[in-house]
């Protein structure tokens, strides 16, 4: 693995550019949010009306832009979070190397909370409230819920601690709908939001597996915690459940079966890759995890919120 610090550009511009490709890839990571986002409004308002229509603009643009900013608010606070062990055992990475400064990031992050809230109060002022639940949460994380050495002593409590983020942004994406108009929150959101805490999970775990030659120091990866055979398994398990949640979801907007076979094909895809995997790890063969993590999280989302639009 080549740790060397690639030189620093310059200009302004050309820092939060280098930045943003090494940190928080504006492209990938926005068709995976736009996904995100969309399957949240539009599968509320599928539970809500019982139609396949589009939900309002507005709340798909809010949904968007809110959640967006939440997604790199969460890199800035673990680039604060982070920062004495990047410096110690990844000094190649974009803050420890001198490329932007903390203090730039968090007020990139006030920015982004102010973008948040205008957006919110734009399109119904009593989303302001709900938005204090991920902020609060966001905050205790970048904390680590001032228990630090006792969280990272045990792997699975902060696993699904700092996981719980994701049903949470999740939940005020789809007040985009149903808040919005002064509704409750429609009848079987419960599997939705369950299914996003499991897609967090997924992918956490996914994008920490590697093969032995691949384990970097002071990098804590399941693999190295677990062993190979564990960790995989441990993944394998974490996409059964999220699959049973999502699948649950579908059924409440009559979507179960297709939602079951786009994601069964994708189950059988990692049961091959785990099985290949733990015959005989090669260098860079951890990487498809987390591609396949990102493929089930993506189909996910567009399976519950999107592929419907194309069979109704």
């Amino acid at each position: 693995m080549n740790t060397e610090p690639p030189e620093n550009p310059t200009s302004f511009f050309a820092r939060w550019w280098t930045y943003q490709r090494e940190r928080f890839p504006l492209v990938g990571h926005g068709l995976l949010i736009a996904a995100f986002s969309f399957c949240a409004v539009s599968y509320s308002h599928r539970l809500r009306t019982g139609a396949v229509a589009f939900p309002l603009g507005a709340a798909l643009l809010v949904a968007y832009v809110t959640c967006f900013l939440f997604f790199l608010q969460l890199r800035i606070a673990d680039e604060f979070k982070d920062f004495e062990e990047d410096s110690k055992f990844r000094p190649y990475r974009p803050v420890p190397r001198g490329l932007v400064s903390l203090r730039a990031l968090g007020i990139l992050f006030v920015l982004a909370a102010l973008i948040q809230l205008a957006a919110g109060l734009w399109l119904a002022p009593r989303l302001g409230l709900l938005l204090l639940l991920p902020w609060i949460y966001l905050a205790a994380m970048s904390k680590e819920f001032w228990a630090r050495d006792w969280l990272v002593a045990r792997p699975i409590t902060y696993m699904w601690t700092h996981m719980l983020i994701m049903p949470l942004v999740d939940f005020y994406a789809t007040g985009c709908d149903w808040l919005a108009i002064g509704a409750q929150p429609p009848s079987g959101l419960g599997w939705f939001l369950a299914a996003s805490l499991g897609n967090g999970v997924v992918f956490e775990i996914g994008r920490k597996l590697r093969a032995p030659m691949d384990e970097e120091e002071g990098v804590r990866t399941y693999t190295a915690l677990w062993g190979i055979p564990t960790a995989t398994t441990a993944w394998l398990g974490a996409l059964l459940v999220t699959g049973f949640c999502a699948w649950q979801a579908a059924r409440a907007i009559g979507f179960g079966a297709a939602v079951a076979g786009i994601l069964g094909a994708i189950f059988v895809l990692a049961v091959l890759h785990k099985i290949i995997f733990c015959r005989a790890p090669e260098p860079d063969q951890g990487k498809p995890f987390e591609g396949i993590s990102g493929l089930w999280t993506l189909a996910m989302y567009l399976s519950l919120g999107g592929l419907q639009y194309l069979f109704w």
